[in-house]
C-alpha cells in the first residue's frame, strides 16, 4: 500500500482530512502570506518592467509550489494529448515532435530580466497551456535558471507522455520537481480520457514513469485526474493503484474537474467516490479547486491582463481576484468591462460561474 496522508485542499467534509495543517486558520492564513508575496513580486516587477513579457506568467501562489513563476515553452494548446478535461481548451496542434516552438535565447533573456531582480519566488515552473517537454531546449533553459539563478528551484509540469525519451528524460531531470500525470493504464480508457497522438499508448507511458523513476533522485509527484465513468471504476483505479505502487513516487495526487472543460459532457467524480479512490490508491492527497497557476506578467492594461489570464484556463471572479490581489468586487467589475464589449463569454459550474477569453468576433456580439 502506499502510504500518503489524505489531503482535503479547500474544502473536506471533516477536518479528519486536514493533514499537514493544524488548522483552517492556519492555512488561510499560510494562503494570505503567499498572495502578499505575489503582490509584493508584480509591484517589483512592473516597477522595473521594460515592455510585455511573452513567455512568462505570474508569479503566482501555488499550494503544491509556493509562489510560482510560469515559464512557456510551446504555443497554446500545442501538445501530445486532446484531454477531454483539459481547462485549456482543445488541443490545435497534437504532436509527439520535439522542436524548438519558442526561442531559446528569447526565453532565457526574459528569465534573466526578471530574475536580476531577484523577486521572492519559490519555484520557476515549466507549464502553460501546452507539454513543456514538447520543447526540445527545456534541459538547456532548466540548466541556465540553475546556474545563472542558484537560489530558484526548477519545476517542471507534464502529461508523461515523452517519458519513455531518454534524451527528454535527461532534460526533465533537470527539474529540482517533476509534477507528472498518468490518467490511466488501460489502453481503452487512456484513449477515451486522453485521446493521445495516435504513436503514443498507455504501455508507453507507464514505463516511461517508470524509466525516469529509477533514474530521478528529485521529487516526483503523479496527478490522477478522474473522470466518471471512464477512469473511475474499480478495474482501472485497481490497475492504477498497481501501476503507482511499481512507479514510487514521492507523492499521488487526486484530481477531478473544478473548471469548464473541453468537453461539456465531463463532470467531476462526487466526493465520496474520490475518498473512496484515495482509499482504493493507499491513500493520496485529494486536490479540491485548484491553486490558480496563469497569470501572463507584465501587463500595463488591468484588462488584457485579464483577458491573458482566462486565455488559459477559465476562471471565476474569486480566481481573479486572488490573483490580482484585490477585492472581489473589483475583479468583478473588470470581468463585467470585457463582457461589455464580447471579450468574454460564462459557463456555470457547482462552484460558480467561469469566464473564459474569446477573440473578437467581427461578425458581431457573441452569445453568453
Amino acid at each position: 500500500m502506499l502510504n500518503y496522508a489524505i489531503i482535503a485542499e479547500y474544502y473536506c467534509p471533516s477536518l479528519d482530512y486536514m493533514v499537514g495543517w493544524t488548522t483552517v486558520l492556519e492555512y488561510a492564513v499560510v494562503s494570505a502570506g503567499l498572495a502578499s508575496r505575489a503582490r509584493e513580486a508584480r509591484q517589483g516587477k512592473e516597477a522595473g518592467a521594460t515592455g510585455a513579457m511573452r513567455y512568462l506568467f505570474g508569479p503566482v501562489p501555488s499550494r503544491r509550489l509556493g509562489l510560482s513563476l510560469g515559464v512557456d515553452l510551446v504555443p497554446a494548446k500545442t501538445c501530445s494529448l486532446d484531454c477531454v478535461y483539459c481547462e485549456c481548451g482543445k488541443t490545435t496542434r497534437l504532436t509527439v515532435k520535439r522542436d524548438a516552438y519558442t526561442p531559446a535565447e528569447e526565453v532565457i533573456a526574459e528569465l534573466d530580466a526578471f530574475l536580476d531582480k531577484r523577486p521572492a519566488l519559490d519555484h520557476v515552473t515549466f507549464s502553460g497551456a501546452g507539454e513543456p517537454t514538447l520543447n526540445r531546449d527545456l534541459g538547456r533553459i532548466a540548466v541556465h535558471v540553475k546556474t545563472a539563478h542558484p537560489g530558484y528551484r526548477v519545476a517542471l509540469l507534464t502529461n508523461s507522455t515523452l517519458l519513455s525519451d531518454p534524451e527528454t528524460r535527461k532534460q526533465a531531470m533537470e527539474a529540482h520537481v517533476v509534477c507528472a500525470s498518468l490518467d490511466a493504464v488501460d489502453e481503452t480508457v487512456f484513449r477515451a480520457v486522453n485521446r493521445p497522438h495516435p504513436r503514443l499508448s498507455a504501455r508507453a507511458v507507464v514505463e516511461g514513469l517508470l524509466a525516469f523513476r529509477e533514474e530521478y533522485a528529485g521529487e516526483l509527484a503523479i496527478e490522477v485526474f478522474l473522470v466518471p465513468g471512464l477512469n473511475d471504476t474499480p478495474g482501472e483505479t485497481a490497475r492504477l493503484a498497481e501501476a503507482l505502487r511499481a512507479i514510487r513516487p514521492s507523492r499521488v495526487q487526486l484530481n477531478t474537474l473544478d473548471r469548464p472543460g473541453t468537453e461539456p459532457r465531463v463532470t467531476p467524480v462526487s466526493r465520496k467516490r474520490l475518498l473512496e479512490i484515495a482509499e482504493e490508491l493507499g491513500g493520496v492527497e485529494i486536490l479540491g479547486p485548484a491553486a490558480v497557476r496563469a497569470v501572463r506578467a507584465e501587463e500595463a492594461d488591468a484588462g488584457e491582463q485579464v483577458l491573458n489570464m482566462l486565455r488559459r484556463r477559465p476562471m471565476t471572479a474569486e480566481d481573479v481576484a486572488r490573483v490580482l490581489g484585490v477585492s472581489e468586487t473589483e475583479a468583478q467589475g473588470k470581468l463585467d468591462a470585457l463582457g461589455r464589449v464580447n471579450r468574454i463569454v460564462t459557463a456555470r459550474q457547482p462552484r460558480g460561474v467561469f469566464y473564459r477569453a474569446v477573440d473578437p468576433d467581427p461578425k458581431g456580439p457573441r452569445p453568453r
